[in-house]
């Protein structure tokens, strides 16, 4: 879960990592009251969750509380990238006298988290790292024995920081570095940290990533989420507890556990098909779970035939097929629907079937070469 500039400053702030003094807006007026508390000369910052804000002029500065206001109404009747901006950051002008790029983040090869620095601040760290890569510094933590002295120095030196900006570096790193614990971010970001004139350091930018599979221990943050950047299938799912990801392909999958689904779509690929979504209804679940899953995968208009997996352990697999049979009574769809049932009640399952206009299989491979003809407008 991506959050806000915003958002991200607001835990930032927790963890004693300084920020620029603002507030967020949602109507022009406030960014012309928050301008003048600030004294008039401010930054305007669209809030909207893609990158390139400033050359697609969702940032601009104002030089007064009237400018603040009309620079407002511009930005807020923004799209960008295609997301409408519907809160601006009204932040006071800092004035610069370095950037600096702060990141901590998931080393998945080494499975520890990484800090990476560079000089080189206020520019995607992707492109540093293409033009400059000797600019960039990284460092991986051991999470046993979190961020060391030793390591935060070694950070200021290899990023070339004068020792008088030592002590408060060592401050924002060791904020950020909690932040990035408390929260289960895979990402916490400055970019820029910058030095300002009067030598002090302050996070200029704030970028936070949530890792979506720990948001049950941060109940608090499902609040920050952003739905105009999700999938409306996808927001759906979560209501019901189901794992749902949007594909490309045609053949709707819904299948019950994350490995079964992953085999599940490799052996459609292998017969030639495209699955177009990744659906996991999990285990235990119930007719009510199985018809919100199906009513999700026919939501998508690409969607020519579906593929259900079912393998019963803790899923019984006579509830999927009530779950199925009520589906298909609410949602009327000329979609051809493969099914295959295997453990825990699948005869009583595949006996409710019977006489539906459903189609069902022994294997999965009889299953996925089933679904793969359908979708090709080829005979079952």
């Amino acid at each position: 879960m991506k959050l806000h500039e915003y958002q991200s400053k607001k835990i930032f702030d927790r963890f004693d990592v300084p920020i620029p003094k603002g507030r967020v807006a949602n109507i022009a007026s406030e960014a012309k009251q928050i301008a003048e508390e600030l004294g008039g000369r401010v930054v305007i910052k669209s809030q909207v969750l893609v990158g390139g804000r400033g050359k697609a002029g969702g940032i601009k500065l104002a030089k007064d509380p009237k400018q603040a206001k009309e620079l407002a109404t511009e930005i807020l009747g923004m799209e960008i990238k295609g997301l409408p901006v519907r809160k601006i950051l009204v932040d006071e002008i800092v004035d610069i006298d370095q950037e600096i790029y702060l990141g901590i983040t998931n080393d998945r090869t080494c499975r520890q988290p990484v800090v990476i620095a560079s000089s080189s601040g206020g520019i995607d760290i992707e492109e540093v790292a293409q033009i400059s890569p000797e600019k960039i510094f990284k460092l991986t933590i051991d999470p046993l024995l979190g961020l060391q002295d030793f390591q935060v120095r070694d950070i200021a030196l290899g990023i070339d920081l004068r020792r008088e900006y030592w002590k408060q570096f060592i401050k924002i790193l060791r904020g950020l570095y909690r932040a990035y614990l408390d929260t289960d971010a895979t990402l916490a970001e400055i970019n820029p940290l910058v030095i300002t004139k009067d030598k002090r350091l302050i996070a200029l930018d704030a970028k936070m990533i949530i890792d979506d599979n720990a948001l049950f221990r941060h109940p608090e943050m499902m609040e920050l989420r952003d739905l105009d950047v999700e999938a409306p299938a996808e927001i759906e799912a979560q209501k019901y507890g189901l794992s749902y990801i949007k594909l490309d392909g045609d053949i709707g999958c819904m299948v019950n556990g994350a490995g079964l689904a992953m085999a599940t779509m490799d052996i459609i690929s292998q017969f030639g098909g495209k699955p177009s979504n990744f659906l996991d209804i999990g285990g235990g679940a119930g007719a009510t779970k199985v018809a919100a899953a199906l009513r999700i995968i026919l939501s998508d208009p690409n969607v020519k035939v579906i593929l259900i997996n079912i393998f019963g352990g803790i899923t019984r697999c006579d509830e999927v097929a009530k779950g199925l049979l009520s589906a298909l009574a609410d949602v009327k769809t000329k979609v051809p629907v493969v099914v295959r049932l295997v453990g825990t009640n699948a005869e009583e399952g595949l006996k409710l079937l019977v006489n539906e206009k459903i189609l069902t299989a022994n294997t999965l491979a009889e299953a996925a070469n089933i679904s793969v003809r359908l979708s090709t407008g080829g005979a079952s």
